[in-house]
């Protein structure tokens, strides 16, 4: 029966979307001129892996790319060609091209085709342009083969067995086992030890390779039945042996191959293979060239893989035998492999004539395990979609709210007659706290999910403009709400780019200034009070206050000399706002810092500016750690309760008649020490009856949004406690001056307030008393 692979396809999406942000992350971090092996072979899986995944789910258009980009990169890995810039700039078009692709199949947007072309074409440009020096220039030399000495410095290998029963029908096992197999090439050498079959459905493959288990389960997911999945690493010295005996006596396996239904297609009809030394081409495609010459070289040179110290040399008789090796100098790794007779007097093995006859074998050091890959085996973790955590966040908000009520109406009971009740009442508040905890810090990211787009921006924005710049980054394990992370994300890249544009100078500007030519650009995160603080800063030119109060006076707005610089500074928040000389495609049109302002505030944060001129620029935003759950101050209006986000909440009095002043014969202003606020009384807004209206009798609540204050009256408070968020919008319809709603320990429904607006709304009542 066939299996649906659609059911698969999140898996997929969620894979492929790591390996393209590790690839992104490893080419802008890679050195052209000087490569690292390691980072050029994990470019090269990540390629690899999105192909086969890409292949096996049938999405061409990705696989097509990819296979190309990976063709590439393996010239790279093989030392065949340079990594240039050219490839870097390449790989990273490629990379976005992919994340288009990916997002089409999910469904998010529409793939570009064009783009995908355009892409292939340039990477195979590349490719021929590795070829085109290669075909006039003579044919290569073979690497030599290495010494014994340098095998015996050589560590030995470990690897894994790999026992599974394939997906899908049986007709489709071959070619499934045979694209598993070049899956499993990437990590290290194979041996098929036994393919699938009808009356035995189970195969079994060996892996050589140092790499980690998590890798291996990446490649094996998509294709085999995870319930028979066994994964059994090669721990005794005998599986090691029987590991290297993948190429003792090939001739012989290859014959055993050709007689048998195992092969599955896997090799070719051959002829008979002469007594002569097997070529590399002749590996059947499961080896590289490199691999396989060096393997035969380690055959015929008789070096036991640096398990024993090298016995001093025998002398060669002139009658030697076909036999390259004798069993008993190979100390049982190899059975006799024969060699053409040319080759002969080359076996006699002097590299180890220099060896005193006196040493004896000494036991080599204990090898030490390989290092794990970065993110390799973290076994410790799950997947979990965003909606089962919204959905447990969701009960455990009901639990508390049934914990609350019943806490309350045990309130009457008497406490010595029902102990027991009240201590267990008690255990019970304690546990729902705790486990709100837990659930909320689950839907905790750490904020490097967005710190990690920037320096692709920075890259790409800061060659376009022809400025030198650094991006350093502070702070990248703070954690922040997932649903801030997803909104944080465009604001801040605005902020990033207009930092690029408008704050870094030139290099030629910073020369005559004193500084050096690479600008730099700080990313910083990390919590404050209950929120958390992001600031992106520059080492640039800083705001000019001249310019921003001429641009302000050319659009007639109200401003003086005498503002102070944070008043100057907010005003490029203004919407059309701009110091630009000129439009350009990535900054002046005005359009963009009001946009950020108000993102930020829909979050329940702000934004503050700090500059000075010739040093830089600061932008601080301060968001709450989480929206589904807040800090309220709960507040009484008549029969009604309202609950205030502490964060907006400078303080609270009861006022005097003094302090209240009119304007054009309304009292709607009051004197907090020398400044006048303006006043919005809650009851008027949501027309509550019974509510106070004597000003003595209230309270006064200052508030502070967006950088300016009002006063709210309210008839009394009530207390200062957590509470989970429900929006009003996706069960009722936004209100006016409502933010969201939560429900009470006694059952009844509050409304969160929805400050800003409040705030807004009492700024324009003022000058429309006036």
């Amino acid at each position: 029966m066939a299996i649906d692979m659609s059911q698969f396809y999140q898996v997929f999406f969620e894979e492929a979307a790591e390996h393209l942000a590790s690839m992104e992350a490893l080419l802008l971090a890679i050195d052209p001129g000087a490569p690292d092996p390691e980072e050029v072979n994990a470019l090269f899986r990540a390629a690899h892996s999105i192909k086969g995944s890409s292949g096996t789910f049938g999405f061409q258009d990705m696989m097509e790319v990819t296979h190309i980009l990976e063709t590439m990169l393996d010239r790279v890995r093989k030392g065949e060609a340079p990594l240039t810039d050219d490839m870097v700039d390449a790989s990273l078009v490629a990379g976005d091209v992919l994340k288009n692709l990916l997002a089409a199949h999910k469904g998010e947007e529409s793939a570009d085709r064009e783009a995908a072309e355009a892409i292939c074409h340039r990477l195979e440009a590349l490719c021929r342009a590795l070829d085109a020096p290669a075909a006039s220039a003579p044919a290569p030399v073979p690497p030599p083969a290495m010494a014994s000495a340098e095998l015996a410095d050589a560590p030995a290998g470990t690897g894994f067995d790999l026992h599974f029963v394939l997906a899908g029908p049986s007709d489709g096992w071959r070619a499934s086992l045979a694209n598993l197999v070049t899956e499993l090439q990437g990590f290290g050498l194979v041996e098929v030890v036994a393919a699938a079959r009808e009356e035995h459905p189970e195969c079994h493959l060996r892996i050589l390779s140092d790499i980690a288990e998590e890798p291996i389960h990446g490649v094996l997911d998509f294709v085999v039945d995870g319930a028979s999945l066994r994964i059994e690493p090669l721990a005794r010295k005998a599986d090691v042996e029987e590991a290297y005996g993948l190429f003792d006596d090939v001739a012989v396996a290859t014959d055993a191959w050709r007689s048998s239904d195992d092969a599955y297609g896997f090799f070719d009809p051959l002829p008979a293979i002469a007594p002569a030394a097997v070529a590399a081409d002749e590996a059947y495609g499961f080896f590289d060239e490199s691999e396989v010459a060096s393997l035969l070289a380690r055959q015929q040179a008789a070096e036991p893989y640096g398990f024993f110290t090298e016995l001093p040399a025998v002398e060669a008789a002139p009658a030697v035998p076909a036999v390259v090796v004798q069993e008993e100098t190979a100390y049982g790794f190899f059975e006799p492999i024969v060699a053409p007779p040319a080759e002969v007097p080359q076996v006699a093995a002097p590299v180890v004539a220099h060896v005193e006859p006196a040493v004896q074998p000494v036991a080599p050091p204990p090898r030490k395990p390989a290092p794990k890959a970065a993110g390799a085996g973290d076994s410790g973790s799950i997947r979990v979609s965003v909606e089962k955590v919204d959905q447990m966040i969701n009960l455990v908000g009901e639990l508390v709210i049934t914990q609350a009520m019943l806490t309350q109406a045990a309130s009457n009971v008497d406490p010595v007659l029902f102990e027991r009740l009240i201590n267990g009442l008690a255990q019970l508040e304690r546990n729902t706290r705790d486990l709100q905890e837990s659930v909320m810090s689950i839907r905790m990211m750490p904020i490097s999910v967005v710190f990690s787009r920037f320096p692709r921006v920075v890259r790409d924005l800061s060659q376009k403009l022809g400025k030198h710049v650094e991006l350093k980054t502070i702070g990248e394990t703070t954690e922040m709400d997932k649903s801030l992370v997803e909104r944080i994300t465009d604001p801040l890249t605005h902020l990033v780019r207009n930092s690029l544009d408008h704050g870094l100078e030139t290099p030629e500007k910073r020369r005559a200034a004193g500084k050096s030519e690479t600008g730099t650009i700080t990313l910083s995160a990390y919590h404050q009070s209950g929120n958390i603080v992001i600031e992106v800063g520059d080492d640039g030119a800083g705001l000019n206050r001249a310019r921003i109060l001429s641009k302000a006076r050319e659009r007639g707005m109200a401003v003086s000399d005498t503002m102070s610089d944070q008043d100057v500074w907010q005003l490029i928040m203004e919407p059309g706002f701009s110091t630009a000389d000129q439009v350009t495609e990535v900054s002046g049109r005005g359009v963009g810092m009001d946009v950020v302002k108000k993102n930020i505030s829909a979050m329940g944060g702000r934004i503050e500016l700090d500059s000075m001129s010739g040093v830089g620029t600061r932008i601080t935003v301060r968001l709450p750690l989480t929206l589904a759950i807040l800090d309220g101050m709960s507040v009484g209006v008549g029969p009604e309760t309202y609950i205030i986000p502490l964060g907006y909440v400078m303080e609270s009095m009861q006022p005097e008649r003094g302090m209240m002043k009119s304007v054009s014969g309304v009292e709607r202003l009051i004197q907090v020490r020398g400044e006048y606020l303006p006043v919005v009384c809650l009851h008027e807004v949501f027309r509550i009856q019974g509510a106070i209206t004597d000003w003595s009798r209230g309270i006064m609540v200052v508030l502070e949004a967006d950088g300016q204050s009002a006063a709210l009256f309210i008839d009394q408070l009530i207390g200062q406690h957590q509470v989970v968020i429900k929006s009003l919008e996706a069960n009722y319809r936004r209100v006016p001056g409502v933010a969201g709603a939560t429900i009470m320990g006694d059952g009844r429904v509050a409304l969160i307030l929805d400050v800003p607006m409040l705030v807004g709304m009492a700024r324009r009542v003022m000058p429309a008393a006036a």
